[in-house]
């Protein structure tokens, strides 16, 4: 990903209202981030604990999604984040929903997908774990062009009604 400031993170959310935008606080680790290495960048909100931002690159450009956490627990012991695709404790996996961008979002229309409850994909797809029995696992690097691939899709499922495509 390519540095992006304060200001163009927030320029960049294509499913947030006026009043969210001013609302998100973007964290202070952006300022000391290596940027090179990122798929993308996501945080939780510190002061509204069911929201998170997810930012990636979408043909070049970035683009921000607005998610919010589902209330509620899952009754699993274990599930699977659809962006890394990382096997985890049910209560570290959570449904999070964003608003579709333009006039699909603003008539209510959502998409959810499960995500890593502390929004951590880009960090949990590089670690190496030990493999169990018979356990085949995919190189890091697949890994990590998958997570890419998805959250591109994903963000580009927001993006769908607007005519900008991913």
């Amino acid at each position: 990903m390519r540095p992006l400031t304060a200001d163009e993170l927030r320029a960049s959310f294509v499913n947030a209202a006026p009043d969210e935008l001013r609302a998100i606080e973007v964290p202070l680790k952006v300022v000391m981030t290596d940027w090179d290495p990122l798929d993308f960048l996501a945080w939780r909100d510190p002061k509204f604990r069911d929201r998170g931002y997810l930012v990636a690159e979408v043909d070049g450009e970035p683009r921000g999604i607005v998610l919010r956490k589902a209330a509620g627990n899952s009754r699993a012991r274990a599930a699977m984040c659809n962006l890394c695709h990382t096997m985890q404790p049910a209560d570290q996996v959570s449904l999070f929903s964003a608003r579709k961008a333009g006039r699909a979002g603003e008539h209510g229309d959502s998409v959810g997908t499960y995500i890593c409850a502390d929004l951590s994909c880009h960090e949990n797809v590089r670690l190496v774990a030990p493999l169990a029995p018979n356990e085949i696992r995919a190189s890091v690097d697949m890994r990590i062009d998958g997570t890419k691939r998805r959250t591109e899709a994903f963000v580009g499922r927001i993006l769908e009604t607007t005519g900008r495509s991913a």
